[in-house]
């Protein structure tokens, strides 16, 4: 019996997009991604194939270990923009939900991003529970920061996550207004 999701699992959709768990089958897209110096510009490094490989098992074992972690997020025909989703992570010894998004450079700019945020945002508070989602973004990574405001997030603090300066940009409930059907 496999472990895997099958491809026909949703997990959220939006106007436009459906994000569905990480396939091994997706390999081919997400080293795509994560192996394109442009969209790893703000990472410690581009991904081998081998490593791409070890993100996907990472996630699936985010999906088992905590329900949620990055997702492919994939437009209507079926094709992938990019990676998006809610992630756990220990932040100055808290575990805090984490909104994440690595959109294809190939999609940039056409609001996939933030259309998938927002749904990841609402989710997160409206069905999970947590009364804050943050964004750990780099200090240089402009675009990423631009994201997060467009989903009501500001700048809350920074911290050093692996190793390196991270702006925590946060929003709590109590100061969003929903704006995405989540089903």
């Amino acid at each position: 019996m496999s472990t895997q999701p099958s491809p026909e699992s949703t997990v959220l959709r939006t106007a436009r997009l459906r994000l569905r768990p990480m396939l091994r089958e997706d390999l081919d897209f997400v080293h795509a991604i994560l192996a394109d110096p442009e969209a790893m510009r703000h990472y410690p490094k581009c991904l081998s194939r081998e490593e791409a490989a070890a993100w996907i098992e990472r996630h699936q074992e985010r999906y088992r270990q905590d329900g949620c972690g990055l997702w492919i997020a994939e437009r209507s025909d079926g094709t992938p923009v990019g990676m998006i989703g809610l992630m756990l992570q220990e932040i100055d010894g808290i575990r805090e939900p984490e909104v994440g998004y690595l959109v294809h450079r190939d999609h940039w700019r056409n609001g996939y991003a933030k259309e998938a945020a927002l749904a990841v945002r609402d989710m997160a508070m409206d069905l999970r529970g947590h009364g804050h989602v943050i964004s750990l973004i780099r200090p240089s990574n402009l675009p990423s920061q631009a994201v997060a405001r467009s989903i009501g997030m500001s700048q809350w603090k920074t911290t050093r996550f692996k190793g390196l300066e991270h702006l925590v940009f946060r929003i709590r409930r109590t100061d969003r207004k929903s704006s995405v059907e989540v089903r």
